[in-house]
């Protein structure tokens, strides 16, 4: 089945403040890329327009009335030039001084009658023609004005109509193109400094705006099976008031659920342990009364050793809703928890005799605790790699000081457990896929009450990983002080 885009590795791998940081930079990124692209254009066409109209207005050139220039069939026409026309032409346009210009004038009779030592080649065919007649228009407006490409760059060129004839002046673009390259490096020098303080900006925001997400989420993790009663507080953000409402409400169902569940275990568990303890005295008055190796004796065995695996339930249910309920009747005392452990490898030993059983138990390791329960959890433990092991399998059995802990290691051989049934393994009445179920006795609860006993010492029971066909069990402890 094909993972969904939104769903990537990719995608889960970056948290959701990262994200929103690297949204905003982007967002940032693109607008400022647009206003650099906008403001480039509009920069430039505005300081072209400019030079436009200065091109189309320079006044002091080309007048008529004196000499400098060939002679002209009415003097009168003849135009006066500086000394530096050029330089003269540059300062009215306000180009820097190493700006190049350029003038052409051409009399009415198209004889060039003034033209710049330096106006490009490309340029020469400017003269008076039907394109550039006074009136003529273009989609821009009067055809005045045109751009032409040279060896040396890009022209801009104004020809008007003058008295002594037509009068072309030109300006190189190059040192336009220069001011809007220096204006390009200044974006690209200054837009990611920018990104960076809006990325580091939306992180900032992003946390303190995610803030209440953490916080929430430390709350929630603290409510156990055993404080249901707690509630979150009250939000101060208006935006998350409905979602710690809506779950107070169902901590409220979950508690009130839960106690319901507990309370109807273990009021069932108080009121069957009386019966079945009646049950058992009169099955085994009966056994006493009936002839040694009858037909009738060996029936009222088979119903005794039912009284006693109900009676064994009824005991586990109890105890398992005292845990649910923190009210677990725990009698601490030092326990030698090496001879504990020991005496109940000896009952496996008779238990199955086809297991080979290997142990390394440090000796006079002692624990703080209630020797029933602890050894009710060593019980259970052995009892289940029994049950669960290979014909001609094998358990092996390590007790240990670890720090301030003790620890105790059970490996048994077993058919190779899958991912979700080693993830339930300590669940309430899982006995594991079908068919291990029904090559076993049991109801499954013998890890489950195995760990909640060890969680009220104060320790755990975890299932640790271990090679394929093995199965091993870390029971962890609090060290007696004594």
């Amino acid at each position: 089945m094909n993972q969904a885009p939104n769903d990537s590795p990719s995608r889960r791998s970056l948290s959701l403040r990262l994200r929103l940081a690297l949204w905003s930079a982007a967002l940032a990124g693109g607008a400022l890329l647009g206003f650099a692209l906008l403001s480039g254009w509009l920069i430039y066409q505005a300081r072209l327009d400019s030079l436009d109209a200065r091109l189309q207005s320079a006044g002091p050139l080309g007048r008529p009335g004196g000499s400098g220039g060939p002679s002209d069939r009415n003097p009168r026409d003849r135009p006066t030039f500086p000394a530096d026309p050029e330089a003269a032409l540059a300062q009215e346009l306000d180009l820097p001084a190493h700006a190049e210009v350029g003038l052409l004038l051409v009399n009415r009779a198209g004889e060039v009658v003034y033209q710049s030592p330096q106006w490009p080649s490309a340029l020469t065919h400017i003269s008076p023609r039907p394109g550039f007649r006074e009136g003529s228009r273009s989609p821009r407006g009067p055809r005045r004005l045109m751009t032409v490409q040279s060896a040396n760059g890009p022209w801009r060129v104004a020809v008007r109509s003058t008295p002594a004839g037509q009068l072309a002046i030109a300006a190189n673009l190059n040192a336009l193109r220069q001011e809007m390259a220096t204006l390009r490096r200044i974006y690209a020098l200054t837009i990611p400094g920018l990104l960076l303080v809006i990325g580091g900006g939306a992180w900032v925001l992003a946390g303190q705006a995610l803030r209440p997400v953490r916080q929430l989420s430390q709350s929630i993790s603290q409510v156990t099976a055993q404080g249901l009663h707690q509630r979150l507080p009250a939000a101060t953000d208006p935006e998350f008031t409905p979602l710690i409402a809506a779950f107070n409400a169902m901590l409220e169902r979950l508690e009130r659920s839960f106690h319901q569940t507990s309370r109807f275990s273990g009021d069932a568990a108080h009121e069957l342990k009386t019966p079945l303890t009646i049950l058992q005295g009169e099955l085994e008055r009966a056994m006493q009364q009936v002839e040694t190796g009858s037909a009738a004796q060996q029936t009222l065995g088979q119903l005794l050793d039912q009284v006693h695996q109900l009676s064994s339930i009824v005991r586990k249910l109890l105890l398992l809703s005292l845990a649910d309920a923190g009210q677990m009747s725990i009698q601490r005392q030092p326990v030698d928890f090496s001879a504990l452990v020991q005496d109940q490898l000896e009952d496996l030993s008779l238990l199955a005799p086809d297991l080979a059983v290997g142990a390394g138990i440090e000796p006079g390791v002692r624990v703080m605790g209630d020797r029933d329960l602890l050894g009710q959890v060593v019980q259970n433990l052995i009892t289940n790699a029994a049950k669960y092991n290979r014909p001609q399998g094998w358990v092996r059995v390590a007790v240990n000081r670890t720090n301030s802990r003790v620890q105790l290691t059970l490996t048994n051989a077993t058919t190779p457990l899958t991912a979700a049934e080693a993830s339930r393994l300590f669940d309430r009445f899982y006995r594991g896929e079908p068919s291990r179920a029904r090559q076993t006795e049991g109801l499954g609860l013998g890890l489950s009450l195995a760990r909640e006993i060890a969680r009220a010492h104060g320790g755990d029971l975890v299932l640790t990983p271990s090679p394929a066909g093995e199965a091993r069990f870390e029971l962890h402890l609090p060290l007696s002080s004594n």
